[in-house]
């Protein structure tokens, strides 16, 4: 864990988890598009949003591996250019994947920003990270950075440690990384400011033992009320949408 105190904004907001979508008054609004993150500013909600990298090495604002869910083209993202990817449309709208600089742009500081670098195992992640860090390096808002794989803090740790960074956990979720965020060497390795904890794993006792220790626990993903009031009960921020929002 991080011996330094962790911001203060992480606690004092409620995040819209891939930014403030589904059906909206003009139509279905995508996940992780700028509509998104436009909606979570008017909603006065932070946002949390996905990194995927693509073929040429741009940090895309982007939830999947491959690309068939969200834009019906084919193949990974990483097999593609950034122009190819963003020359796509997501599904039923006009709105097309933003690189994490038009994100970071459309919100200029108005909301905090959680961003998740996606991994896996196997995956080499130093390249997304570098990519990351320069991309947010003159970002002027409150932004930080998270991932289920440790190695993601803990390159944040080493590299640019004045980037708050998290740890996001799972025992529910199977990913690659189900059970890593309570593993002392983990947490020893990765020295998150924060952990983002499945909601569905609030109980354990090590969540619970963090959260005494005076340090922010967030949670993910808040769907309905029954998981809203677990989350308002055992965590300190949430991460919602639909059903779970306020």
């Amino acid at each position: 864990m991080s011996a330094r105190p962790a911001p203060g904004w992480l606690t004092q907001w409620e995040y819209a988890h891939r930014g403030l979508h589904g059906p909206g008054a003009d139509g279905l609004v995508p996940e992780n598009s700028l509509a998104a993150a436009r909606g979570a500013i008017a909603r006065g909600m932070g946002i949390e949003c996905d990194i995927q990298m693509s073929g040429d090495g741009e940090p895309l604002v982007f939830h999947d591996w491959d690309l068939p869910r969200l834009t019906g083209a084919e193949g990974l993202v990483a097999r593609h250019t950034a122009e190819a990817v963003l020359a796509l449309r997501l599904l039923r709208t006009d709105q097309r994947p933003p690189r994490l600089a038009d994100l970071l742009a459309a919100v200029a500081g108005a909301v905090p920003v959680l961003i998740e670098v996606k991994s896996m195992p196997f995956y080499a992640v130093e390249a997304a990270c570098r990519a990351v860090a320069a991309g947010i390096a003159d970002y002027q808002g409150d932004v930080a950075v998270m991932s289920f794989d440790p190695r993601v803090p803990e390159w944040f740790a080493g590299h640019a440690p004045q980037i708050a960074r998290g740890l996001v956990g799972t025992d529910t979720l199977e990913n690659g990384f189900k059970g890593e965020w309570r593993k002392a060497q983990a947490l020893a390795a990765a020295q998150p400011d924060f952990l983002a904890i499945d909601v569905r794993d609030l109980h354990r006792a090590e969540a619970a033992a963090w959260r005494a220790g005076g340090r922010p626990l967030l949670t993910w993903t808040v769907r309905s009320p029954e998981t809203r009031a677990t989350g308002l009960a055992l965590a300190d921020a949430l991460i919602a949408e639909g059903a779970g929002l306020a």
